[in-house]
């Protein structure tokens, strides 16, 4: 991991719901466009890889990141900071991801893109620790086709189920987190997350035998 990613991410643990984070919303509040620029800087990331897991799209995730950030910046002042930030931010891409699929299904067919092209820093998170272990070729092929096949089923969830699944598995939020984040009973969550869970399970067990005819 080069350094500048390492102390971003840094960073972004000593800012998570504490003092330091406060000082910084209360920056760009006063319209400091350097902090403001620190906090893309430290959640774009987050954003984009959120956006491209919910929509499946590389490009449509990308565009949406923009307009989560316009959003963030236009509604900052509201943030009472009862949740996170990063929670905070969270409810405004899953909302801006939600209206997308709808307006997107509208006007032309869902299609998903390779993992690679959806989050390459995610993949490379991913493939580190397998490689670091001597990981082959083929089982570095073998594990790539695992995970996309894992994001074409997820892309088969209902948009609510595959939400709560990826806030929870992907992004590792508490249930009481995703609540928060999603303005939802904290039971609520639990029961989709089951039922999610379960969905996905289904859609990537191996396809049956057919028997043959007697």
């Amino acid at each position: 991991m080069a350094s500048g990613e390492m102390a971003l991410r840094s960073d972004e643990c000593a800012l998570a719901g504490g003092p330091a984070e406060r000082v910084l919303v209360d920056q760009c509040r006063q319209g400091d466009p350097q902090a403001f620029g620190r906090l893309v800087a430290l959640h774009e990331r987050m954003v984009y890889n959120l956006a491209a897991r919910l929509l499946g799209d590389a490009e449509e995730a990308r565009d949406l990141s923009q307009d989560v950030f316009l959003q963030v910046y236009r509604h900052l002042g509201g943030f009472q900071g009862r949740s996170s930030l990063k929670t905070w931010i969270f409810r405004i891409v899953v909302n801006q991801c939600r209206n997308r699929q709808r307006w997107w299904r509208r006007r032309r067919a869902d299609h998903a893109t390779s993992l690679d092209e959806l989050t390459p820093a995610e993949e490379a998170k991913a493939s580190s620790g397998a490689c670091a272990g001597g990981e082959s070729p083929f089982e570095q092929a073998c594990r790539r086709e695992r995970v996309q096949r894992v994001q074409v089923a997820l892309l088969e969830l209902p948009f609510h189920h595959r939400a709560v699944l990826v806030l929870r598995e992907v992004e590792g939020l508490s249930c009481e987190e995703i609540a928060s984040a999603l303005g939802l009973p904290e039971g609520t969550v639990k029961s989709r997350l089951a039922r999610a869970r379960d969905s996905l399970r289904q859609r990537l067990l191996p396809a049956s035998v057919e028997e043959p005819h007697p």
